[in-house]
């Protein structure tokens, strides 16, 4: 490491005094402007972590969701994983390092992680279409090459598809080609062979109005199109050729406003869904004759998923394990259709897509979705390899069909992260090959009515809790509190946990009506307020 030519670039990007962040499941995000000397820093961790696994890694400057003054930056690991939690502390460390301390910090996590700096690096870099990604990324770039690693721009593409080509570059080409050619084929082909299997109803099945949050996911999507069967009419709003960013739109302000987004026109029983802002979450929605909105999130995406894989494994008689994963933020009427009517087994995790991947991975089959439409299927290497030679070998004829659709989900889908452009190609060719409109999925289970409120704490950490955040363990009589509440209404359940990000307790309630709902989730805020420290005005129902 040439500790002079460290010390001239690290110059260049100089951390503002005072300034301490944490790197997060999302990785670090702020104001752009706070930023400079964080993303260049991730450069020269990237370089490190590329040496130390030995295999490209990724880097992608986004803050997803956020609003566009803000941005963003995270790693992604060989497979195309979230960075290893291990290494999450160590960008804390080198993010929050004095600038003549960083040489001594980089010197510290060579060692811990032992870290041959003799080896190559490799890092894909991608950005979304902030104002801010450019310069940032160029800082990124900084950093690589300081430490001597080497680097490939892909510049603007979605978040899943540099955690994609990450994946192609690692297993030498097994997942797909690490181009954006190599993603479009990859994914349209095995679209095509789903679609022709199906004897789809109708010319309205087929359009679908997509508003993209004016983000990276209009780009790509535009890009797609020419790869799309002419029977797939996808109509793209908030492109954002004319508004910001996230302003009133995408899958985050659908979900959390339970309404349309700004920017596209909804005629009643038409089929609507909405990306977040670099692509990775996805929710669907649409009007009824009244005029009333409906909502189809995660959980109605999972379970969708789930009843049309249990109907193929049921087809092709192999012994596979299939579970779904959720979290306590999962509507309690879909787990209850799961676990009941499905016969699937549901397991509860930590919030926070890290966890849900991670126990998916238990399974043949995991399907995992968080209520937000951030969530994709993994199929364990053995499942793939015998659904494969099924196509192949398998001499009846109904074994075999079924194995080949399967063999078209595993491909259509985006094994390495949550991918809205690849979700809603799965969910439009279940739809179509089932025969379903958009109100009969929607009618599988109805959502028992819920509210999520938060509370502002001085201090988060006093919220400890256990059981997948299910159950509060400090501070003493809080859990106490939120039991005797619940027991006030009927089908009602209520829990709370600290955010990730800010001094904020957050606060879920479900109950038979709406009404319950509000008032549960406004009685558990006053006892949060009250027994975890909360600051300004109490909460007004």
């Amino acid at each position: 490491m040439d500790g002079e030519a460290l010390r001239r670039r690290s110059a260049r990007h100089a951390r503002p005094a005072g300034l301490s962040l944490h790197y997060g499941t999302a990785g670090f995000r702020a104001r752009a402007q706070l930023l400079d000397h964080v993303v260049f820093r991730m450069g020269l961790l990237a370089a490190l972590r590329s040496r130390a696994v030995p295999a490209a890694v990724g880097v992608m400057v986004t803050a997803s969701h956020n609003p566009e003054e803000d941005n963003g930056i995270k790693l992604v690991d060989p497979l195309g994983e979230m960075l290893h939690p291990s290494w999450e502390e160590y960008a804390t460390q080198l993010a929050n390092a004095e600038d003549q301390d960083l040489e001594k910090v980089i010197t510290e996590i060579c060692q811990k992680a032992a870290v041959n700096m003799h080896k190559d690096a490799l890092v894909f870099i991608g950005r979304d279409t902030r104002p801010s990604s450019e310069k940032l990324s160029q800082s990124v770039i900084d950093g690589i090459l300081v430490l001597g690693g080497q680097y490939h721009d892909y510049g603007l593409v979605t978040t899943p598809q540099l955690h994609y080509m990450v994946c192609c570059q690692n297993t030498q080409g097994q997942y797909g080609k690490a181009t954006l050619e190599g993603y479009y084929e990859k994914l349209s082909k095995a679209f095509m062979g789903l679609i022709k299997q199906s004897h789809s109803s109708g010319e309205s099945q087929r359009h679908l109005k997509i508003d993209c949050a004016n983000g990276i996911g209009a780009l790509k999507l535009s890009e797609m199109k020419p790869y799309f069967p002419q029977e797939v009419l996808i109509h793209i709003y908030n492109d954002g050729t004319k508004e910001k960013l996230n302003h009133l739109c995408g899958a985050d302000f659908v979900k959390v406003h339970q309404k349309p987004p700004v920017g596209l026109d909804m005629k009643p029983n038409e089929r609507c869904c909405s990306f977040d802002g670099d692509a990775d979450r996805i929710v669907y929605y649409y009007k009824d004759a009244t005029g009333h909105f409906h909502l189809i999130d995660g959980d109605k995406i999972a379970t969708l998923i789930s009843i049309f894989l249990k109907e193929l494994l049921a087809k092709v008689k192999q012994n596979f394990t299939m579970a779904v994963v959720q979290t306590a933020y999962a509507n309690g009427s879909s787990t209850r259709y799961l676990e009941e009517t499905l016969k699937v087994p549901v397991h509860c995790v930590k919030t926070g897509v890290k966890h849900l991947h991670h126990k998916a991975q238990e399974f043949d089959i995991g399907v995992y979705f968080e209520a937000n439409g951030h969530g994709t299927v993994l199929f364990s290497k053995a499942a793939e390899t015998k659904i494969r030679q099924l196509v192949k070998e398998e001499k009846d004829d109904e074994k075999r069909e079924a194995a080949k659709v399967l063999e078209n989900m595993i491909d259509l889908i985006n094994q390495t992260v949550g991918d809205a452009i690849s979700d809603m190609l799965v969910i439009e060719a279940i739809l179509a090959l089932k025969g379903l409109t958009v109100q009969q999925w929607d009618a599988i289970y109805t959502d028992l009515p819920n509210r999520l409120l938060k509370v502002q704490v001085a201090d988060r950490r006093v919220i400890d809790t256990r059981d997948a955040e299910r159950c509060a363990v400090t501070p003493p009589g809080l859990q106490e509190k939120i039991d005797a509440l619940v027991k006030k209404y009927k089908l009602s359940r209520a829990f709370v946990r600290p955010s990730g990000t800010e001094d904020v307790v957050r606060i879920y309630a479900e109950a038979d009506t709406q009404e319950n709902a509000d008032a549960l989730a406004h009685e558990v805020s006053l006892a949060v307020y009250h027994l975890a420290g909360g600051t300004g005005a109490p909460p007004q129902p």
